[in-house]
């Protein structure tokens, strides 16, 4: 049944509701009963406790201590659209409760009801100003991709209560994804003023650096939360990426390796590894082929990522010479992969080249010629090598 559905019956049955004075006797065995309910929730059977309150609950009287007990229960059972139903009952006939708004905010937010959950929590705001709930609405709104209207309430609950990490590393968050890297920089650095080595707030400072592009410092910041013990995945995969943009190999090649025995499921690492153990010089068939043949076993058909791997297939092959066969089949790979990557029409001519195949060797250089740029340098390369080769055959006809 639709939640607006439920709501408004409830609304409907609630006006029926009347607060009666009971009989003392009555009144002993309601407190009994709600009683036994709270100690049947205290021990998750929660069934056995909302059939006990559900018994309570007549037309006619409102009873506030068991409807709330009894939402609660809806509540831990996971019932959140009886939940929901109850807490906005609740609440509309308590208007001045900011417990019962509360709940009912939580309860739509577990729900998936964001604009509900949000108008809930403006409620609670008009009754008191909540670090919490701000967050709570800054969640609902970064729910909907509302990225604005969810940093101004983390904001104003940063206010409130400056030294809360976890409010810190959502701004952050939202930030980065805003691409304002400076000002979650100076977020961070703000936090980080008073707990300068916070596990939270200060990986998220080393990646506001990293996606900025002032790689020593993300350096810097990743490498103290080592020094701590943070051994996490994030801090040696952008530690190793970091050490890579700044061309410490060895370092890059260190970190990545350790990422990889955290969380072997990326792709891009797998990817990683084998283009910097090629940097290093590593063993060609031995450690560089190996990765990208992970990386491969791990692709989903993503065409950008199969040209990307089959270019450093081709690549290690090429640099090793005698391989030229395997180099021409991977970049033919990467280039129908990615028809954009024309440069490698004209590797794959080189390669045939050097094969002496000029017949081959001709036919790849024109098709590069065919897209490529005049006046470029990889132009002007296949150019002469057209003549070149067209002058070999001419010479080898005249034999």
């Amino acid at each position: 049944m639709h939640i607006h559905h439920i709501l408004t019956g409830l609304l409907l049955f609630g006006s029926l509701f009347c607060t009666h004075a009971q009989a003392p006797d009555s009144l002993d065995i309601r407190k009994g009963v709600i009683a036994e309910a709270r100690y049947l929730k205290s021990i998750y059977k929660t069934d056995e406790a909302i059939e006990k309150l559900s018994a309570w609950v007549k037309p006619g009287v409102f009873d506030e201590e068991v409807l709330a007990e009894l939402a609660d229960c809806h509540f831990q059972s996971g019932d959140y659209e009886s939940a929901a139903g109850t807490y906005f009952l609740l609440s509309s006939r308590v208007p001045g409760n900011v417990l019962y708004k509360i709940r009912q905010m939580q309860t739509y937010s577990r729900l998936k009801a964001w604009p509900q959950s949000i108008q809930a929590g403006w409620e609670v705001l008009r009754l008191d100003s909540i670090p919490a709930v701000l967050s709570f609405i800054g969640d609902s709104f970064r729910q909907l991709e509302q990225a604005d209207s969810a940093l101004w309430y983390y904001r104003r609950s940063l206010a409130l209560r400056p030294m809360n990490g976890t409010v810190v590393a959502k701004a952050v968050n939202v930030l980065i994804g805003k691409e304002e890297y400076d000002e979650a920089i100076s977020l961070t650095g703000a936090y980080l003023s008073e707990d300068p080595d916070n596990t939270l707030v200060a990986p998220l400072q080393g990646l506001s650096y990293y996606r900025k592009g002032d790689y020593e410092s993300a350096i810097r910041v990743f490498r103290r939360q080592e020094e701590i013990g943070n051994e996490t995945y994030p801090i040696h995969y952008y530690l190793g990426q970091s050490y890579w943009h700044t061309n410490v190999i060895y370092k890059a090649e260190e970190e990545l390796v350790a990422a990889w025995q955290i969380d072997s499921t990326d792709v891009n690492l797998a990817y990683s590894i084998a283009a910097v153990k090629m940097e290093a010089y590593r063993s060609f068939q031995g450690e560089v082929i190996p990765w990208l043949d992970k990386a491969l076993a791990m692709m989903q058909p993503d065409p950008a990522m199969m040209s990307r791997i089959h270019q450093q297939y081709g690549l290690a092959y090429y640099r090793h010479q005698n391989y030229w066969d395997k180099a021409i089949e991977h970049y033919k790979e990467a280039y129908r992969y990615n028809p954009k990557f024309i440069s490698a029409l004209s590797t794959i001519a080189y390669c045939y080249e050097q094969k002496k195949d000029s017949k081959q060797a001709l036919e790849w250089y024109e098709k590069y010629l065919a897209v490529a740029k005049p006046g470029t340098k990889g132009y002007d390369f296949a150019m002469e090598s057209v003549k070149y080769l067209k002058g070999e055959r001419f010479m080898e006809e005249k034999e």
